[in-house]
């Protein structure tokens, strides 16, 4: 297939796009599918919700990428630079505003500066939806006050520098500004996956230039690899073309190492990240699994006076409730003790979702025990979801009244 490479960057290319932007209006249980919530400080992810008590989460998701990094990077090179970063996507995504820059004319750079700030307003209307849910921007604006200041001037802010990227720094961003390409340098080896040219078929090179001349970055990789190389394939796809007429393979094409270091790819740092990489997404994997999706908290209400029966006791107290799933949950009360009848008033309570803290008065009432005493009576609250088939366990104590 005639520039494969090239075809397959441009459908990634609009497909990354198209999800950058559109996936703050995608919906989960009526909630945005992927945003940080700046006003209740929690995480929505795909249905998910992830609350600040809960981060430790969010720890291990960065423990788990940060060897995910190490381990792409070390095998595949700049793979990432090349065909996933968001700025390579972007830059891509604007080569029309590219091929007007480069023309001359006033009406033309007009022209492009128009089409730049379009296209950047459209990307951080995408981006602001990952902090503002987009349905909720115009009534926010409506509304007025500090917070639509706030968005006013985020958005301004963001679109300056979007325009500033994508009409000025564009592939310049990758050299000067990007640590990622700074860090690669270190990560890299003799074994890394890169594009590279044959230097042992030197000799069938036509001089042509097309590797060059189709290069986003301008370099000559008939020269060896270089830092600002981002491994589009661009060049591969450009000798491909010239050495198929000659009923020959491409000079230029992806391989582990140079030609004097050519190999699998394998060994064992690559190996030793991987194992990591596998070892904290399981990890991660387990806690979002295992993460209780409601939290129960007891105390006794001091302001509600005891009450006592004949050789029963009823105390009051304060359920403080925390649900932090996508739904809302129903849930079912029980009081159990060692000795005694303990009933628990109501038993049954209906919890909103995204409630981070609730309050809710609850009565308990020991009565009959078996055994005299006048000791504090142990009692254990279960609070359970049937709806999610878990369950939380608290401990109480009800001070029975002395016998005379």
């Amino acid at each position: 297939m005639r520039r494969r490479f090239h075809r397959l960057r441009r459908a990634s290319v609009m497909l990354l796009l198209l999800a950058l932007v559109s996936l703050p209006f995608v919906r989960i249980h009526g909630e945005s599918a992927f945003r940080f919530d700046i006003s209740t400080l929690r995480l929505l992810f795909f249905g998910t919700s992830i609350w600040m008590a809960d981060f430790f989460i969010i720890l291990i998701a960065v423990i788990f990428l940060t060897f995910l990094t190490l381990f792409a990077t070390t095998l595949f090179g700049r793979i990432w630079c090349g065909w996933l970063c968001p700025q390579t996507v972007l830059v891509d995504a604007t080569m029309f505003v590219e091929i007007i820059r480069l023309n001359k004319g006033n009406a033309k750079i007009i022209a492009s500066w128009i089409a730049g700030i379009l296209v950047s307003a459209v990307v951080t209307s995408g981006l602001i939806g990952y902090f503002v849910s987009p349905y909720d921007i115009p009534q926010v604006l409506r509304n007025g006050g500090m917070h639509a200041q706030i968005l006013i001037v985020s958005f301004a802010v963001l679109v300056a520098l979007i325009v500033l990227d994508v009409i000025v720094l564009r592939r310049g961003f990758c050299a000067t500004v990007c640590p990622y390409a700074k860090m690669q340098g270190v990560l890299f080896d003799d074994r890394t996956l890169v594009v590279a040219f044959d230097a042992e078929r030197a000799d069938e090179c036509m001089n042509c230039g097309a590797c060059v001349k189709v290069c986003p970055v301008n370099v000559d990789i008939r020269k060896g690899p270089h830092m600002a190389c981002i491994h589009c394939a661009e060049c591969v796809d450009a000798c491909t073309e010239r050495t198929a007429a000659r009923g020959r393979t491409s000079l230029v094409s992806y391989t582990f190492g140079i030609a004097a270091h050519r190999g699998t790819g394998v060994r064992i740092n690559v190996l030793l990240t991987g194992v990591l990489t596998v070892i904290s997404l399981v990890f991660l994997v387990y806690l979002a699994a295992s993460r209780m999706p409601f939290d129960v908290n007891v105390l006794l209400n001091y302001t509600e006076a005891p009450i006592a029966g004949e050789g029963s006791m009823t105390r009051s107290y304060m359920l403080s409730l925390r649900n932090m799933a996508a739904t809302d949950l129903v849930l079912d009360l029980n009081v159990a003790a060692p000795f005694g009848e303990v009933r628990v008033f109501p038993d049954r309570i209906t919890l909103p979702k995204n409630v981070f803290v609730s309050k809710t008065p609850i009565l308990i009432t020991v009565a009959k025990p078996s055994v005299p005493t006048q000791d504090p009576i142990t009692a254990t609250l279960t609070v359970r979801s049937s709806q999610l088939n878990k369950s939380v366990i608290r401990t109480i104590y009800v001070m029975m009244p002395k016998n005379n």
